[in-house]
């Protein structure tokens, strides 16, 4: 017998853990985000599954610093974000084993001239994890992200900016041709984010938005890149409907590719808005729940992110979630992977700016 709670508009299933100090109550969500707010991959992969063979973890929330117990024994899809996924490879056969299904959203940026990614392996080694990852998993739930798309620096002011821009996606896809069949895009929106704008400032980086005429040129560059590499091109949490130039508006917990990945368990179909049929046969009912825990033009899936904050030590200039490198490679450091959370309570700090 379950009973439920309610969190970012989701009513979670709720179970009893034996945790370090005794029973507790945990949400048990079906689907589990690893993470928007640090790279679990990268940094804290013996961590997660250590937690994940425990069957829970502790979460600290962002705006109270309440500690919230997240039970991983329901869990019908796991979705990892990383930018450096090599520290994933041996564990990837754990999630199935548990009846799990895997999604990887592989950032894969080229800003090495720029030096915008500073600590992150050489483009051409992360090509290579990519390609792994694509025999490991499959191209249906390898995504590649080229994110954020960023004019800062001397980007800001070359003339021809959109089109060097596009000639760096272009390289990159070309090199992963064939393992991956989706491109999903951001434009920055450093203006949201009081982190990144700290950040690029500490940086001696100034930065502009995209004019609408560039937005357009853009959309249209990568749709035509994506489709020529046999992909599609997807905007992520914009505003501005692409569709006139070829460019679908994403759902990066995409509930179709979840729910196929997950053979449309029935968790998944509660979890996504979508119902059973009433006669043997016929497709489940459309029209998905959105995470209302995302930004307005956000599409996702409901699931529970397990990351925090001030915990990525990668030191990306445009970065939203790390206020400073030198603090959250310290908690990278002396983080414990036996614990239960990804570092003591104590040191998470109120965020400033949505996920």
């Amino acid at each position: 017998m379950f009973s439920s709670l309610r969190t970012c508009g989701m009513q979670w299933p709720t179970v009893t853990v034996m945790t370090a100090c005794g029973p507790a109550q945990a949400i048990a969500p079906a689907v589990i985000s690893a993470s928007r707010a640090t790279d679990i991959p990268a940094f804290y992969a013996p961590w997660f599954f250590n937690r994940l063979q425990a069957g829970h973890l502790l979460w600290t929330n962002p705006f109270n610093r309440r500690p919230q117990h997240v039970a991983l024994t329901r869990a019908r899809a796991l979705v990892f974000w990383s930018k450096n996924p090599a520290p994933l490879l041996p564990f990837l056969s754990l999630p199935a084993e548990k009846g799990m299904a895997c999604v990887l959203h592989f950032t894969l940026n080229d800003y090495e001239d720029e030096g915008w990614e500073p600590h992150l392996p050489p483009l051409e080694q992360r090509v290579e994890t990519f390609r792994r990852l694509a025999r490991l998993l499959g191209p249906e739930r390898l995504v590649w992200r080229f994110d954020p798309l960023l004019l800062a620096g001397h980007l800001a002011h070359a003339p021809d900016a959109c089109k060097l821009l596009l000639d760096k996606v272009e390289r990159v896809g070309r090199a992963i041709v064939g393992c991956t069949r989706t491109l999903i895009f951001s434009f920055a929106d450093i203006a949201d984010y009081r982190k990144a704008q700290c950040s690029l400032r500490r940086n001696g980086l100034a930065w502009r938005d995209f004019t609408l005429p560039e937005t357009a040129f853009v959309a249209q560059g990568m749709a035509r890149i994506a489709a020529s590499l046999g992909m599609q091109a997807r905007a992520c949490g914009e505003a501005t409907d692409l569709a006139a130039w070829g460019v679908a508006r994403a759902a990066c917990l995409d509930p179709e590719l979840l729910l196929r990945a997950t053979g449309r368990h029935p968790d998944m179909l509660q979890t996504a808005g979508a119902h059973l049929p009433s006669l043997p046969g016929l497709p489940p009912a459309r029209g998905f729940r959105r995470d209302r825990g995302q930004r307005p033009h956000c599409r996702c899936l409901p699931a529970k992110d397990v990351g925090q904050y001030d915990t990525c030590p990668h030191g990306c200039v445009y970065c939203y979630a790390t206020r400073s490198r030198q603090t959250a490679l310290a908690r990278w450091q002396t983080h414990d992977p036996r614990a239960e959370s990804i570092a003591p309570t104590a040191h998470f700090q109120r965020r400033d700016g949505a996920s």
